[in-house]
């Protein structure tokens, strides 16, 4: 980022204010395309070049979240945002079973799996309550010798994951080019690049096979749009697991599931946010 160039801070108040939602904006926002994300509740503050700045475009994004109290633009230095972020990372610990964590933590205790990332402005870094979920189902299941899929991948954690656990191959999609890129480094970082194929598409490149295991963590409308696309990938004693949604948000998307032929298997919720695992009906 070139310091002297001129930017937009966007500060968007969040009324309720959690880093979830804040991370959830920051991959819709990357599209416009915001480059730069500091959260400061109630704030989340998103930074993008002057002669890029559309109010239209940001009005018609955040019109769709009912948490976004209002926002305020000013033209502010440009600075290395990123890198403020990328420092601030800390390690996390699913149930003692899997460590995720940066080149730059330090005195992090080893777990059965051990998770390198590259933290950069891409949605999943472990830190909210969903990517948790879906680690914490990810491990009570049969991986070892499946086909799994990872729409929404960000950072690739779940994927990266996966392999470890013995997955045969992972095919990891995400819409964002920034993060289909650091999900193409993580994977080759962690040593699982062979069996861990990365893309940058929609859930439409997910059909070109079908999988035993697929996993998308993003949020409600896109699950919603998407289910029909997971329901006819998803092999016949295959698991699907969702999250990205709040617990309001779960009767919706299990009514979905059903009329495609799955049956809710199990679930977790975690400070409000859900993670849903379907089956193929008839195992039910």
């Amino acid at each position: 980022m070139i310091d002297t160039e001129k930017y937009i801070e966007v500060s968007i108040r969040l009324n309720p204010f959690s880093e979830e939602m804040a991370e959830v904006l920051m991959a819709e926002l990357s599209d416009l395309p915001y480059d730069s994300f500091i959260t400061e509740e109630p704030f989340l503050k998103c930074y993008i070049p002057r002669e890029q700045y559309r109010p239209s475009d940001l009005k018609v994004v955040l019109s769709g979240y009912d948490c976004v109290a209002g926002f305020n633009a000013v033209m502010v230095e440009g600075q290395n945002w990123n890198r403020n972020w990328e420092l601030s990372f800390q390690p996390i610990v699913v149930d003692g079973i899997v460590t995720v964590k940066a080149p730059f933590n330090t005195d992090v205790p080893r777990t059965r799996y051990n998770i390198w990332i590259d933290p950069q402005m891409a949605f999943g870094t472990g830190y909210h309550h969903t990517t948790y979920m879906m680690m914490q189902r990810l491990l009570a299941l049969p991986v070892r010798g499946s086909y799994v899929c990872d729409m929404g991948c960000g950072t690739a954690i779940l994927a990266i994951l996966a392999a470890k656990m013995g997955a045969r191959k992972v095919f990891a999609v995400d819409i964002d080019a920034v993060a289909a890129r650091s999900a193409w480094g993580n994977c080759r970082w962690n040593k699982v690049g062979t069996r861990v194929e990365t893309a940058c598409g929609d859930a439409s490149l997910m059909q070109m096979s079908t999988y035993d295991v697929i996993l998308a963590n993003i949020h409600r409308n896109i699950i919603l749009e998407d289910l029909p696309t997971y329901a006819r990938s998803l092999k016949r004693h295959g698991t699907l697991l969702v999250s990205g949604f709040y617990d309001a948000d779960v009767p919706a998307i299990t009514a979905a599931a059903q009329a495609l032929g799955l049956t809710l298997s199990g679930s977790s919720s975690r400070e409000g946010w859900s993670c849903l695992e379907f089956v193929p009906s008839f195992r039910a």
